[in-house]
């Protein structure tokens, strides 16, 4: 038996809970609206229009949402709120139309789905994704230089003239605000920002940022068939959206939002936050506690001491996404986080007292001890396993690739596999000679580049196939690097443009683009047609980033960073210089201890696959293992926990159909949380301060 079919992502007792297409709510006859021939309706232009302009609009408001107001993150995480907000009440309002004008032709599930992650793609690009440390990224040398620091005389003299704005003004001017931006209108601000000194820098790091998003497009669609077919991957994430969908098309959205498991669920979130709301702005309304901290329940020192700092929160949601999620995974996130931590007491009670100081010099962005450097190993091999997984699809693509005879039109995802490979190719030794051509020496080029798509498609697979709703890594890419070549094998320059580089777009994974093209190659897979789809997603892609760039310029300009919400990009991108500064003074490398774990976690994740791969009965998948450090899973474990336990609970005394049923329930929960922190986010908006029902 071949054994890429014998992959084990959804066991069977959990298989029912992915419903086909066309079978969501059992009995309710619900199916993708066809054409008198039995094929499926193409996606009209009216829909790429919406979901464009939507997408433009959630770029243009998040810069001002989440940086000045400190409200709810609009596109926050890779479920983001405004896109889902947005769905909720586009399939209410068509929905409520069809109802009253029976021959209005308005717009079907499936184009309302699209609209749906056309906004999720360009979302979080707005923020996080890419421009929330951006300007920071390009200017932090050059102002912090001026302000007593080192730099001027050890960084400045590395950066390369063309990446960075050439104007002392300009740089002031983005920290201070523009004399007297308070008062002038939005248009004002926009016609004073110094377009001229930022036009070369992001024009040479638009190149950069769009050819990585190309080759990210080919990846997911050489990599999206082996997913979706090859391993019948589960999409947790999508569960939701696409439940809506298939009872938008069968027309029974009514009956699905109204069953009674979903009210219940739905009213829990909702009379949670509307009590919480209502104490944020009201201080004599009671609050309900969703924050727990179990931390001083356990000793400072010994055995349960990693536990010192352990907090409980309740996210009604993230129950939701792990109850939809593999028991396998929700099962290994929650189990593998409560034993990263009794490591720390075990090695501390036989002796192993290790010092912070032994980690050395590292980028990764919440690594804070050696132990946790078993993310670095574990990562590898990860991504070995899924190389191994999907070889024979991979050798299909290089033959249809390298052969000389028309490859077949036929394709279910955006471009046929030729393209796709020789897009990644080209796009790829782009990005390298990119980088070579600004310092950094070629054959570290090549691993840099290497190190951070591999990083990403791992972290992909996680959030997407774990339903992670919320995720950051734990070391960046660049550390496994400096592990093993050390720093001189880069050189000055090589090491800050690496630095720089991986801060861009492969460090902060919170709201990453990739993982969203792969919801998107789920969501679109087979839909019609297939140009048309994948121009859209360019054009959103490349408008998003010229349309979050001006918004935060503008923002910026207006009020000045020092009084904008952006401390920890501050934090994090000085940091990244700081540590450049050290190694460049200082080139040492890791201590024997972060080899001793990386190894560790190699031999751990090898020792999962394996299992995992060869026998059906093994409970635990590798993905628990590679968020074990994660601080997202500081935030989800007790969630993950809740879920895993219901899933259990349900299959074991109701079966397949309570399992069905009491999905519903947890449905509502997600829809209630979203509902409500949508709702408190547009109040948000009005009102100087905002109550925040996810992290930010």
């Amino acid at each position: 038996m071949n054994p890429i079919h014998t992959i084990k992502d959804i066991d069977m007792e959990n298989s029912e809970s992915r419903v086909e297409n066309g079978k969501a709510c059992a009995g309710n006859g619900l199916s993708a609206p066809t054409l008198s021939d039995g094929h499926e309706m193409p996606i009209r232009m009216r829909a790429l229009w919406i979901g464009f302009f939507l997408a433009m609009l959630i770029c243009a408001i998040t810069p001002f949402n989440n940086v000045y107001r400190s409200a709810t993150p609009l596109g926050g995480g890779h479920f983001p709120l405004a896109p889902f907000y947005i769905l909720f009440w586009l399939m209410l309002v068509t929905y409520g139309l069809k109802k009253v004008f029976s021959k209005w032709n308005g717009l079907t599930g499936r184009e309302l789905l699209l609209i749906w992650i056309l906004m999720v793609i360009a979302s979080g690009i707005a923020y996080t994704g890419l421009v929330r440390t951006f300007f920071i990224n390009l200017t932090a040398p050059q102002h912090f230089a001026r302000l007593g620091s080192r730099w001027a005389e050890e960084l400045l003299p590395l950066l390369p003239g063309g990446l960075y704005p050439q104007s002392p003004e300009a740089v002031s001017s983005l920290y201070d605000g523009l004399a007297g931006g308070r008062s002038m209108s939005w248009w004002q601000v926009f016609q004073q920002v110094p377009w001229d000194a930022w036009a070369r820098p992001i024009a040479i790091w638009g190149i950069f940022i769009f050819t990585c998003y190309f080759v990210m497009l080919c990846m997911i669609n050489i990599l999206s068939r082996q997913a979706i077919e090859s391993e019948r991957m589960n999409f947790p994430l999508l569960r939701v959206p696409q439940l809506m969908q298939e009872a938008y098309d069968g027309n029974a959205l009514g009956r699905f939002l109204t069953d009674r498991f979903l009210l219940t669920g739905l009213m829990i979130p909702v009379a949670l936050h509307l009590i919480n709301g209502l104490n944020f702005y009201v201080p004599s309304v009671p609050q309900i506690p969703t924050l727990i901290l179990a931390g001083p329940y356990f000793p400072k020192y010994g055995l349960f001491s990693g536990f010192y700092k352990l907090k409980i929160y309740i996210y009604p949601a993230f129950i939701g996404f792990a109850f939809l999620t593999s028991k396998q995974i929700s099962l290994s996130c929650w189990l593998f986080f409560i034993v990263g931590g009794l490591l720390f007491g075990l090695l501390a009670v036989m002796g192993y007292d290790i010092p912070e100081a032994a980690l050395g010099i590292t980028f990764g962005p919440t690594l804070s001890r050696p132990e946790e450097t078993q993310t670095i190993g574990a990562y590898a091999v990860f991504f070995l396993f899924l190389f191994w997984l999907a070889r024979y699809h991979l050798l299909g693509i290089l033959r249809d690739a390298v052969r000389s005879r028309r490859p077949d039109p036929f394709h279910a995802e955006w471009t046929s596999s030729r393209f796709a490979f020789w897009g990644f190719f080209l796009g790829s030794v782009l990005i390298i000679g990119w980088c070579a051509y600004f310092g950094l020496p070629l054959l570290p080029a090549f691993f840099v580049v290497c190190a951070c798509f591999m990083v990403m498609l791992v972290a992909s697979r996680v959030i997407c196939q774990g339903g992670l709703a919320y995720f950051t890594l734990t070391d960046a890419p660049l550390d496994g690097l400096l592990f093993i070549f050390g720093p001189r094998f880069f050189g000055s320059i090589g090491l800050l443009i690496s630095v720089v580089v991986q801060k861009m777009l492969f460090l902060d994974l919170r709201e990453s683009l990739m993982p969203s093209l792969l919801h998107a190659g789920q969501v679109t897979y087979r839909m019609n047609p297939r140009k048309m789809l994948i121009g859209a997603i360019m054009i959103t892609i490349m408008a998003a980033v010229v349309v979050s760039f001006v918004a935060m310029l503008t923002l910026c300009y207006k009020f000045g960073i020092r009084e904008l919400d952006l401390d920890w990009a501050l934090r994090s991108t000085v940091s990244g210089y700081e540590n450049v500064q050290t190694l460049i003074e200082s080139p040492m490398h890791s201590g024997k201890w972060v080899l001793i774990f990386s190894l560790v976690g190699a031999v751990l994740m090898l020792m999962l696959v394996v299992c995992y791969h060869q026998f059906y009965w093994w409970p635990i998948h590798p993905i628990g293992y590679l968020v074990t450090y994660s601080s997202a899973m500081r935030i989800l474990w007790f969630s993950f926990f809740v879920g895993w336990l219901c899933n259990v609970l349900c299959m074991r005394y109701g079966g397949v159909q309570l399992f069905k049923r009491v999905r519903l329930f947890f449905v509502g929960l997600i829809i209630g949380d979203f509902f409500m922190a949508g709702t408190w986010a547009v109040i948000g908006l009005f009102r100087n301060s905002s109550y925040l029902v996810f992290p930010g």
